[in-house]
C-alpha cells in the first residue's frame, strides 16, 4: 500500500516513519509537513493510504480530508494528540484513528485493517474508491473554507466569499476573485460538492453572490455579468436552478 505521512511536527513524522519500516505492506512515498505541500503532490503520487495529522495550521487534515476527490479517495488514518477529534475523524471515513504518542502495537492494528480493506476492495483501486456514494453522504454537510490555490512557488488560501466563479480549462482549474484567476489541484467537481459555488455550465461554477448581470439569449440559456465584469455562459441545463435564486 502506497502510503504518505502529512504531519507539521518533524519528530512525530520520524518517528512514524521508522516505525512503519517494520511494516513491509506500506511503502511510504514521502512525507509532508502540512496540507498544502500534500495537495501539490496527490496527482503525481497517487496514494492509497494517508496518515494524516489532525492539527496543522492554515488546513488541517480534517479540512485536507474534505479536498479529496470522492471518486478516487486514499484511505485514511488520523494521527494526533487530541482524542477530542476521535469522532470528527471517523465522520470523514477514516480506517483508524491514532493517538500519541504511538503505540507500535496500536499500528499494527491499523495496518492490519487497511491491509483487510485494502484486499477487500482489490489490489487495483484505492481502498475507498468504489464506495464513493458513502463517502460522498459522509462529507456532504462538510463545506469548504478554503481553497489552496498555485503560482510559481507561492501558495494562497482563498476565501469562499472572495470567489467570484470557477472555470476548467486543458490548463487546469482556475478560481477568479476580483484580483485575478488562480489555479487550484482540486476538481472542479470537489468545488461543486464542497462548497457553495454552483454549476452554470460544463465548465463553469458560480458564486450567486458576485453576479451583477443576468441576459437571456434566444437558444434558451443565459450570459451572466459578475461584479467585476467577467462573463460566463449558462447553459440551459444549469439555468432553472439560477433563475429560481433569483425569483426569476
Amino acid at each position: 500500500m502506497r502510503a504518505l505521512i502529512v504531519d507539521d511536527e518533524p519528530l512525530a513524522r520520524e518517528e512514524l516513519a521508522e516505525m512503519l519500516q517494520a511494516h513491509p505492506q506500506i511503502e511510504l512515498l514521502g512525507q509532508f509537513g502540512n496540507a498544502i505541500e500534500c495537495l501539490k503532490n496527490l496527482k503525481k503520487l497517487k496514494p492509497e493510504v494517508l496518515f494524516l495529522d489532525i492539527e496543522m495550521p492554515q488546513i488541517s487534515g480534517l479540512e485536507l480530508a474534505n479536498m479529496l476527490d470522492n471518486e478516487e479517495p486514499p484511505a485514511i488514518v488520523f494521527v494526533t494528540a487530541y482524542d477530542q477529534f476521535a469522532v470528527d475523524a471517523f465522520e470523514q471515513n477514516a480506517v483508524d484513528y491514532l493517538l500519541k504518542p504511538i503505540d507500535s502495537k496500536r499500528l499494527a492494528k491499523s495496518i492490519v485493517r487497511l491491509t483487510q480493506r485494502f484486499n477487500t476492495q482489490g489490489n487495483d483501486t484505492p481502498p475507498l474508491a468504489k464506495e464513493p456514494h458513502a463517502y460522498q453522504k459522509l462529507l456532504k454537510d462538510q463545506a469548504l473554507r478554503l481553497i489552496p490555490c498555485y503560482f510559481n512557488q507561492r501558495v494562497k488560501l482563498i476565501r469562499l466569499e472572495d470567489v467570484e466563479y470557477a472555470s476548467c480549462d486543458l490548463s487546469g482549474v482556475h478560481v477568479a476573485t476580483a484580483k485575478g484567476l488562480n489555479h487550484t489541484q482540486l476538481t472542479l467537481k470537489v468545488l461543486e460538492e464542497k462548497s457553495p459555488l454552483l454549476r452554470c455550465h460544463r465548465q463553469h461554477l458560480v458564486n450567486l453572490d458576485a453576479i451583477s448581470e443576468l441576459s437571456l439569449e434566444e437558444h434558451g440559456g443565459a450570459l451572466l455579468t459578475t461584479k467585476s465584469g467577467n462573463q460566463l455562459p449558462v447553459s440551459r441545463r444549469y439555468f432553472k436552478a439560477i433563475k429560481e435564486h433569483f425569483g426569476l
